[in-house]
């Protein structure tokens, strides 16, 4: 049975990496290391971090741009409450975002959730490949989005249309080459219909 328990980032220069995501304070969800397998344009994925209120979500963002981000959308407000999307050196695509539209305390920069999304062809056939391999559905919007329960990981995996994706993130949906991360759960290795790769976690 698979288990969803780390994500590992492959990128040209880890040191450089590590230092951003600890900047920015992933560093206790993401790993990183070396590969320079060749990726062009969107890579299919992306970091979404739920955080308590605007100023936190403002909070990460600057934190973020400090350490070299760059700004994909520019945190605004939205009828579904306030968030914006930042790329990281790397190219890691990372969207921070919070339901509420008003501060009720002092900015903070802890994240109430985060998870892991990946860009799918069809959502409904992945959501059929993953439960297949043993992973339980925890939330299911028919082919808009699915969101496994993943005990073992701090991080949540959750599926969405790679179009879609592509156009919440403000990036054109095109992109070819290596996805530049890797899953690693207590089954593999294995890929999954959209070229994402999974590694055995030893026990």
């Amino acid at each position: 049975m698979t288990s969803f328990e780390t994500v590992t980032l492959e990128v040209s220069d880890p040191a450089a990496a590590r230092a951003f995501y600890t900047a920015f304070g992933l560093d206790p969800y993401v790993s990183v290391r070396a590969s320079d397998a060749p990726t062009t344009g969107f890579r299919g994925f992306a970091l979404s971090l739920v955080v308590a209120q605007p100023g936190d979500v403002d909070a990460f963002v600057e934190a973020a741009l400090d350490a070299g981000a760059t700004t994909l959308k520019p945190a605004t407000k939205g009828f579904w409450g306030y968030g914006g999307v930042v790329r990281a050196p790397d190219g890691t695509i990372c969207k921070i975002a919070t339901s509420k539209k008003k501060d009720t305390a002092p900015a903070a920069r802890r994240i109430g959730q985060i998870a892991l999304l990946l860009g799918v062809a069809d959502v409904k056939a992945s959501k059929r490949f993953y439960t297949g391999r043993g992973l339980a559905v925890a939330k299911s919007f028919g082919g808009k989005y699915v969101e496994f329960d993943t005990p073992a990981s701090a991080v949540t995996l959750a599926l969405y249309p790679r179009r879609a994706l592509a156009k919440d993130a403000g990036v054109p949906q095109e992109g070819t080459g290596s996805h530049r991360i890797v899953m690693g759960g207590a089954t593999g290795p294995f890929t999954d219909p959209d070229g994402f790769a999974w590694e055995a976690v030893p026990a």
